[in-house]
């Protein structure tokens, strides 16, 4: 790809063109960018490229002869290459033109081995040198700049790094934002934890094709919040950009957190919001058919218990109690019966029980946030695991928890009621 940019600031232009990724590739001879200095190529001994318009107004216009004998040079120069006029695209950056987007990047990449851009200035150029010369004109938006360098020099770029080569992989442009209609997914380096914001936990998981789907969500995520405008004319063509968009449409229609979330040690004036929100959670797992939380299980009086025990805290959104949670480091009788596997040791570890989040609060982080709390509250007492259980068919719960970096470790037996389910799926973290 050969980029001719007709400006009256060569220099300037250059420079910046000349450095970091595409500096490289020019180097290597990968694209070829050049600027023409247009003053160059006026007709008069004071070099002028501007003059007054016809029918008066403010500014000076710029001519139309030394802008078409610095194309006709460089045309010249095409040809003697054996650069086909039809493989070449005359553009005028010009607030009039179309505006520019990546499709456009990709037409120009694909249909043209050399660009001619044009930098006019002042209040213009000369109509007559646009009706004669130039093949198309684009914008950058709706908006004036002082001259169409910046213009140039943006398009330039994005045209550029779509050439094989420029980039190490193809996938270094097709991920990113626009190349399918959709912005790009967020991005995180290192260190882990800046300034209290940590970085997503799948990403530090290892699985890359949860990464990948999580990617791909956060991209339709991101497109329909932020770029309405492109999210109305994107359309799924897979399934699984499908299912997204309806994850995606029930999450935007449930409470949203306002306020960062809170924790500190339930009193018995929380008693009534936690018998509420165990109440609603008793409900929902009945309903989903779980047979976890039988008969009045957790009763007023563990949560007394719990209370005067110092293991029961509750999760605060603001003034309102969201959810509860007990941890504890006493050794669980249950967990010595462990089946189909095995703990990784029997060094001191704590546990995490009668987790429950309010209804209006689901799909809001708020037992992420538990999980993260209580592996803060274990490292504090220098406690290494964290160990938790749930009915098998509660898979939401399951997925937090393998989010998490938490680890299904086989079956465990627990107390409860005659005739109902005794198994618990058995859940261990190694806090790092």
């Amino acid at each position: 790809m050969k980029i001719d940019i007709l400006t009256l600031f060569p220099d300037t232009v250059g420079a910046v063109l000349h450095e970091s990724i595409l500096g490289r590739a020019a180097a290597k001879g990968i694209i070829e960018i050049n600027t023409v200095q247009i003053r160059d190529f006026t007709e008069n001994r004071q070099n002028q490229v501007d003059d007054y318009p016809y029918g008066g107004g403010f500014g000076c216009i710029m001519m139309a002869q030394p802008l078409k004998s610095c194309l006709d040079f460089v045309i010249s120069g095409n040809e003697q290459r054996q650069i086909s006029r039809e493989r070449t695209r005359v553009i005028y950056m010009s607030p009039q033109g179309k505006t520019f987007d990546q499709e456009t990047a990709k037409r120009l990449k694909s249909d043209y081995d050399s660009l001619i851009l044009v930098c006019g200035h002042y209040e213009g150029v000369d109509e007559r040198f646009i009706e004669n010369c130039v093949d198309e004109e684009i914008s950058l938006g709706n908006f004036v700049l002082t001259g169409g360098e910046i213009a140039a020099m943006a398009v330039a770029d994005s045209v550029c790094r779509l050439v094989p080569g420029v980039l190490s992989d193809e996938q270094c442009y097709t991920g990113e934002s626009h190349w399918d209609g959709l912005l790009e997914y967020p991005q995180y380096t290192r260190p882990e934890i800046w300034e209290n914001r940590k970085v997503p936990d799948i990403l530090l998981g290892g699985d890359h094709e949860k990464v990948r789907i999580w990617r791909r969500k956060k991209q339709l995520e991101r497109t329909k919040n932020k770029r309405p405008d492109m999210w109305e004319r994107f359309s799924p063509e897979s399934r699984e950009d499908r299912e997204l968009m309806i994850q995606i449409e029930k999450e935007s229609e449930a409470f949203h957190l306002n306020q960062p979330l809170a924790f500190r040690k339930m009193t018995e004036n929380d008693l009534d919001a936690v018998l509420r929100i165990t109440s609603e959670a008793r409900a929902l797992i009945k309903g989903k058919g779980f047979d976890q939380w039988q008969g009045e299980y957790p009763s007023e009086t563990l949560f007394k218990q719990d209370i005067e025990n110092n293991i029961g805290y509750v999760v605060t959104h603001g003034d309102e109690v969201c959810a509860y949670f007990v941890i504890t480091d006493t050794p669980e009788e249950d967990y010595e019966s462990i089946t189909d596997g095995k703990w990784s040791n029997d060094l001191p570890y704590c546990t995490i029980h009668r987790t429950a989040v309010a209804g209006k609060y689901h799909g809001n982080g708020v037992f992420a946030f538990i999980l993260d709390t209580c592996e803060k509250m274990a490292k504090e007492k220098g406690i290494r695991y964290l160990r938790a259980d749930t009915h098998g068919k509660n898979k939401a719960v399951q997925h937090v928890l393998k989010e998490k970096g938490f680890r299904y470790r086989g079956n465990v037996t627990v107390l409860c009621e005659p005739g109902h389910e005794t198994a618990r799926q058995a859940f261990e973290k190694r806090i790092k």
